[in-house]
């Protein structure tokens, strides 16, 4: 066993690498967790007594010996390495560019439309207040109403959340300016919910809002054909059923013709010819005064949509959590145009 250490000795005196690779090998077969010294360690408990002084000098030396070889090779070939494996002249490729993400192209588009009738974009905090996500849009501490938004609440503070929806910069955009006010407000928002193919806790939405004097339900019913046949097709329909919601009197949500079928049935649009794709209505009195705008002098009207939900009728993507994977063979399929 001795002659076999010393046989091993002068293997690594003699190392002489070419390469960062023999190095790393080097390195591996003999200070490696698998590496001949911990075998030889291993073994050490059963050389005789009178040998095992020697035998240790030995493997000391060994082990002393390579980790020299090591320390003294390693990083040395790493520019050489460099040089020879990347030509840092040759001209950029173009042919795997990035390109935007599917939420981007939608969003992107749904604000460039609303844009053309004269709506700008406004922005707020995603971790909000009582009073701006529930209370000032007509949504008091006991309302049931609450318990249709599954909240993060923030456990320092009862009253601070995650927003469940973007109202909440409607209600700081008319505290702050005032009528005639047209804007959108478009971010993420976030609800604690199960994740499926249909529902994620993060999500993104943008919320229009409209007021001024003499506002009408035919405005908004007009508005909003506008952006379905914009964003759906020249030849797209809606309709509006009535609804619930807090903060508008009256309510309705909107569904559009079905694009995949041509509003004959499917098993997209469930047989009915159309889909869902936002809710709206004309802003209560209460959500005027509550956020000082005389009720009786300005009316208006609000909607709101899931960008993920336009973005899959869009593209005809049926698992919303595909959005979220950052998968590279799903972000491809998408325009690559900036």
């Amino acid at each position: 066993m001795l002659e076999t250490v010393k046989e091993l000795l002068q293997e690594v005196n003699s190392f002489n690498p070419k390469s960062e690779k023999e190095v790393d090998f080097f390195r591996l077969k003999f200070l490696g967790k698998k590496g001949k010294l911990n075998e030889l360690f291993a073994d050490f408990k059963s050389v005789p007594n009178e040998s095992k002084k020697e035998f240790g000098q030995v493997i000391n030396m060994l082990k002393q010996n390579a980790q020299a070889k090591v320390d003294t090779y390693k990083g040395t070939f790493e520019t050489e390495s460099n040089d020879s494996e990347i030509d840092l002249t040759r001209p950029v490729s173009l042919d795997n560019l990035g390109s935007r993400h599917p939420i981007s192209l939608a969003r992107n588009q749904i604000v460039d439309i609303f844009n053309r009738i004269g709506f700008t974009v406004s922005e707020g905090p995603e971790i909000e207040d009582d009073w701006h996500n529930f209370t000032a849009l007509n949504l008091p501490e006991e309302h049931p109403a609450r318990d249709m938004q599954d909240t993060f609440f923030i456990q320092t503070s009862p009253d601070v959340l995650l927003r469940t929806h973007t109202s909440s910069v409607q209600v700081r955009y008319m505290q702050e300016n005032k009528p005639p006010i047209r804007t959108l407000s478009a971010g993420r928002v976030y609800r604690n919910e199960a994740i499926s193919a249909r529902a994620h806790c993060i999500f993104h939405q943008i919320e229009g809002l409209y007021i001024n004097k003499n506002v009408s339900f035919a405005d908004l019913k007009q508005a909003l054909l506008y952006f379905a046949k914009e964003m759906f097709g020249e030849k797209t329909k809606i309709r509006l059923r009535p609804s619930f919601f807090p903060f508008t009197e009256p309510s309705a949500e909107v569904d559009v013709s079905c694009n995949i079928c041509n509003s004959k049935g499917c098993n997209v649009c469930k047989y009915t010819g159309y889909l869902e794709i936002l809710g709206c209505g004309m802003v209560d009195p209460n959500v005027l005064e509550n956020c000082g705008i005389d009720s009786k002098k300005y009316t208006g009207y609000a909607f709101g949509m899931g960008v993920e939900r336009i973005a899959m009728l869009k593209y005809g993507v049926k698992d919303l959590r595909l959005f979220f994977e950052n998968d590279v063979r799903f972000l491809k399929q998408f325009d690559k145009s900036i």
